[in-house]
């Protein structure tokens, strides 16, 4: 909307604008918040070498923002130059498209300087003495001598004092404090050689030390510092190369994943960077084992050559662009994919946590063990006492094991089972042999609770699986190779079956048929608001047609259809008919509720070793979870 007539000047005559403010507007598009501020002073840091960064803050930095670095420092010229516009030492041969330092406008300290009071005190090695200079609200001051170690300290008060309507902009202190601690977080992983201190008016610093032998574990330390001490046990490695791209890291796995995409980090040769391109090729190589609501938890650094990728695309330069897009993104998602294949059945330790930390007395899930003699009251005048047991009341039919039964032993962790003898039944009926504990990661099936768990026991803990959750992704990766192998094995229906709807949701199904024929169901129009199936996947015969074709209805309501067949923006086709064949898969799937037998039990266990991707189901929940002997003793008190 135009401004109104009164607001506008009343002549049109063009006039050059004063030098302090053409910076102090263009100091707009370098200094939008007090973390723009601390991004671009330690940046500078970071170039000249630095390898330890202390940033101190007062107000969330609007009052105070302190930078202090053991770099090269800079002498008297250098300094008196370094606060001009567009004057930098990072481009000696003015090449835009071989840039390799972090910082190279020579925006960042006469935008700060412009903006608010800036004072840098700096000293060379060479130098017997350093040099201060100040720079107030635009307004430089004259050079002067100044004590101080090797390096530049850095100190930046009343921040946007010479803007103010911009303070009115700015959140609270809290608020632009974790900005600031964003900004040293991801610089942190981009360089894991170098120490990094933030400091507050409020608790204690925030440190993360320098990793001074370069390598995957260096990197993964730095890692767990800063994404937390859980990724490193939930993190697996990454590393693979093409075609002059580099590209290393550590990546969760799918069962370890956060409500945000704030814990994913991408370093583009040392430069952190919140590339669209980047997110995108992550969520596309998690499509298929995390629910769409779910970010995963990774950190990966890519390396190329400089004229490969242009780092000058934003005032923030936070995004890059890369001269081989469609190459970026492909290395991304198959490095992921061939690291997530490697692992096979392993899900996060999280969960096993959360199932210990329930069990405890007082823990999340409301369970109360009393173990000891505190928690029953000593006798008043008694010397020593007996703990008593609490009793419970046997369920009916219920009986303990004959002591004589085979299997049964005195040593301790003897294997036995309670037997459940409905009424009527032979008493002395012989169980099913036990299959032995062997080195199989997911153990031997020793029981199913509820129709819907199986519980393995390992040479070190126990293994509780979803039966469900588990088969459904063995069949998905099982449909999925068959669609990869020329197409999905089908079952024809002795006779075919008519699945009835509303008129325009039989035309979707109809104008996909042709790409659902290579996934294994064959149908033709039927009619006005009908389909006739003749075939279904051989993986998934025997279970409802109807809801069946339902599900492919909604996946590609999901996914999009017209005329011709599936669409998407952006999306391969691939990645389409693997999202129909994901909600296809939960019809061949063993059902809770349905009992299995131990044989039926352990092939599902044998199976899920060999299936990449079987720790998570196709919506990104566990398939199992771990429980080691330890753990498990620690909750009775045995350690």
């Amino acid at each position: 909307m135009s401004a109104p007539l009164d607001l506008l000047p009343s002549h049109a005559s063009v006039r050059r604008l004063d030098s302090i403010l053409v910076d102090r507007i263009a100091a707009g598009e370098v200094v939008e918040r007090p973390a723009s501020v601390v991004k671009e002073l330690v940046e500078n840091a970071i170039d000249a070498g630095a390898v330890s960064i202390e940033v101190a803050i007062e107000a969330g930095g609007r009052r105070l923002i302190r930078v202090i670095d053991d770099g090269h420092g800079m002498g008297p010229e250098d300094l008196d130059l370094a606060v001009e516009r567009h004057a930098t030492s990072k481009l000696p041969d003015g090449d835009l498209g071989r840039i390799v330092s972090l910082g190279f406008r020579g925006e960042a300290l006469p935008s700060i300087g412009a903006v608010a009071r800036l004072a840098i005190t700096s000293r060379r090695a060479e130098d017997r003495a350093g040099t201060n200079l100040v720079v107030d609200a635009g307004i430089k001051a004259t050079l002067r001598p100044a004590s101080g170690p090797r390096g530049t300290r850095i100190e930046v008060t009343d921040l946007f004092s010479a803007t103010p309507a911009r303070l009115k902009f700015l959140k609270s202190d809290r608020a632009e404090t974790a900005a600031i601690s964003e900004i040293l977080r991801r610089l942190a992983v981009a360089q894991p050689g170098i120490r990094f201190t933030l400091r507050t008016e409020n608790g204690n610093p925030t440190v993360f030390p320098a990793e001074s032998e370069p390598g995957p574990a260096a990197f993964l330390r730095r890692l767990g510092a800063v994404l937390g001490v859980d990724f490193p046990p939930n993190a697996v490695p990454l590393a693979l190369a093409r075609e002059g791209f580099s590209l290393e890291g550590h990546i969760g796995l799918p069962t370890f994943h956060r409500g945000t995409a704030s814990h994913i980090h991408f370093c583009v040769n040392g430069r952190p960077v919140r590339d669209r391109l980047l997110l995108g090729a992550v969520r596309g190589a998690y499509a298929d084992t995390m629910s769409a609501d779910r970010h995963p938890v990774l950190a990966l650094a890519l390396a190329c050559a400089p004229d490969l990728v242009d780092v000058n695309v934003h005032p923030a330069k936070t995004e890059v662009r890369f001269r081989d897009p469609g190459l970026v993104r492909a290395l991304v998602v198959s490095a992921i994919h061939e690291s997530l294949r490697r692992v096979g059945a392993r899900s996060s330790t999280t969960g096993a946590a959360r199932t210990l930390d329930a069990l405890r007395p007082g823990g999340a899930g409301g369970f109360s063990l009393h173990s000891g003699a505190a928690a029953y009251p000593r006798p008043a005048g008694a010397d020593t006492y007996r703990v008593a047991t609490p009793s419970f009341a046997a369920p009916a039919g219920w009986r303990a094991p004959d002591r004589d039964r085979s299997g049964f032993s005195d040593t301790p962790q003897a294997s036995f089972a309670a037997e459940f003898v409905p009424p009527g039944a032979d008493s002395r009926a012989s169980a099913e042999p036990q299959e032995p504990v062997s080195d199989h990661p997911l153990g031997a099936a020793r029981a199913q609770l509820h129709e819907t768990y199986i519980v393995a026991q390992t040479t070190d803990g126990i293994v509780i699986v979803d039966q469900h959750a588990a088969h459904e992704r063995l069949v998905y990766e099982r449909l999925k190779r068959e669609r990869a192998e020329g197409g999905v094995a089908r079952q024809g229906l002795l006779i075919p079956d008519v699945v009835e709807m509303a008129p325009a949701e039989a035309d979707r199904l109809i104008a996909a048929a042709e790409d659902l024929e290579r996934l294994g169901l064959t149908l033709e129009a039927f009619g006005p608001g009908a389909v006739l199936v003749r075939a279904v996947p051989s993986a998934l015969s025997g279970g409802s047609v109807k809801n069946l074709v339902l599900d492919v209805l909604d996946a590609l309501d999901a996914s999009g259809v017209e005329e011709g067949g599936l669409v998407g923006t952006g999306d391969p086709l691939s990645r389409r008919l693997d999202a129909i064949l994901s909600r296809m898969s939960c019809h061949g799937s063993i059902r809770a509720g349905r009992r299995l037998r131990a044989e039926e039990m352990n092939a599902l266990l044998r199976e899920m070793e060999a299936t990449e991707n079987s720790g998570q189901c196709n919506h990104g929940r566990p398939t199992f979870v771990t429980l080691k002997l330890s753990d498990i003793e620690r909750l009775f008190g045995r350690r």
